[in-house]
Formats: C-alpha cells, sequence, structure tokens
C-alpha cells in the first residue's frame, strides 16, 4: 500500500524535551484548554472531544489516578526519522499492541506528559514532538486486582525519533516493534490492533485514509 503524506504535515510543531512548549507544571485548566482548542477531523473525533471536556468539567481531579471512575492520560504515535514506520509495544497488562503512552500524574502539560512516557517505555531520547494532539480516544481499561473498571481519557500526539534509534524494552513491554501500515492492515498484516491503532496510522500518513 502507497503510503501517503499525513494531513498538514508541513504545519507540525516539532519541539524537544527544555523547549518552553514542554515547560511542567501545568494543571487542569491548560490540559483543558489543549483539548478544546483541537479542531476534529470529524463527527466521531468532536464527540470524544465533547466527552472528555464535560470530563474534565466534572471532576477536578482528572489528572489523577485517585480520579477512580477515570482520568486523562496522554500517549504518543513514535514514528521513525523517516516516517515510515511507527513503534508499537506489545502492552503487558493489557496483552495487545498499542502506541506508547500512560497516565499524566498530575501534569497538564500533555505533550509533556507523553513525551514522558515515550522516554521511559522506549529507552529512547533526543525524541522529538508536536504539541497539538491529533486523535482523542476514550475508552474502558479492566478492572485489575483492587483497581476498578474504568476510563481512560487519552489525549494522543504524534512524536518522531532521531536517525538509527534503537529502542530498549522496559517491564511495561512483552515486546517493542517497529511497524509500517502494511504490517498491521491488509493481507500481510504481522500483528493485530484495534480501529484507535490504525487511526492514529492513518493521521500520521502511515496507512491510507479509510473509505
Amino acid at each position: 500500500m502507497e503510503r501517503k503524506p499525513a494531513a498538514h504535515a508541513a504545519q507540525r510543531r516539532w519541539v524537544r524535551r527544555g523547549a518552553p512548549e514542554l515547560a511542567a507544571g501545568r494543571d487542569l485548566a491548560d490540559a483543558r484548554a489543549v483539548v478544546a482548542d483541537w479542531h476534529p477531523p470529524d463527527a466521531h473525533q468532536a464527540a470524544e472531544q465533547a466527552r472528555i471536556l464535560a470530563f474534565i468539567d466534572a471532576q477536578g481531579d482528572a489528572l489523577h489516578r485517585a480520579c477512580l471512575g477515570g482520568h486523562l492520560t496522554a500517549s504518543a504515535l513514535l514514528v521513525d526519522a523517516d516516517g515510515g514506520r511507527a513503534l508499537l509495544t506489545h502492552h503487558r497488562k493489557l496483552g495487545r499492541w498499542l502506541q506508547l503512552g500512560g497516565h499524566v500524574d498530575g501534569e497538564g502539560n500533555l505533550a509533556l506528559a507523553a513525551l514522558r512516557e515515550l522516554e521511559e517505555e522506549s529507552g529512547l531520547l533526543e525524541l522529538e514532538i508536536d504539541v497539538a494532539p491529533i486523535d482523542l480516544d476514550v475508552h474502558p481499561i479492566p478492572a485489575r486486582g483492587s483497581e476498578p473498571e474504568h476510563l481512560h481519557l487519552d489525549v494522543r500526539f504524534l512524536a518522531r525519533a532521531a536517525p538509527g534509534a534503537r529502542a530498549i524494552l522496559s517491564a511495561e513491554s512483552l515486546e517493542l516493534g517497529w511497524f509500517a501500515g502494511d504490517d498491521i492492515e491488509g493481507p500481510n498484516a504481522r500483528i493485530a490492533t484495534d480501529e484507535s491503532v490504525r487511526r492514529l496510522f492513518r493521521r500520521a500518513g502511515l496507512l491510507a485514509p479509510a473509505r
């Protein structure tokens, strides 16, 4: 399948750790503004945006996992320097191939939280991230131990690695792998993923738009 450039790729604002846009210590109002200022590309994403904003307005502790009904999370699809493949984790707890990310743990700068999770779960540094989200996704997390079923309200970004980047497996993952669009969709797919991951690949231009 021919890979097509991501929409508005030339408008991306790539920044690295230490940039003013990645300053720590932001609050819930800052996180809300990032979600509210985003322009959803379709009706499904508009509904996810409205759902996340309503949750934030109802839950003053939405940045913290102590908010047991659900909480904000941040993740990113990390593409390689050539833009042809993305790094996915075979998540240890969920048993699924997913983009890297996790809890924001009180940090209202969602792009910074996503970058932190990328660094921790891939072992890679010198990453760049676009501070504008590319996707929103609300999904349930199954009950585990004393933790009840709850929602993850995930704000998703696009990041890119330096040339020659080699990811290092962390305790969060069973495996890490770089995958092209054909590896996750179509007759030659190597792994099974869900629609939310395929949607990220489309946002990044690694898969053709859904028909």
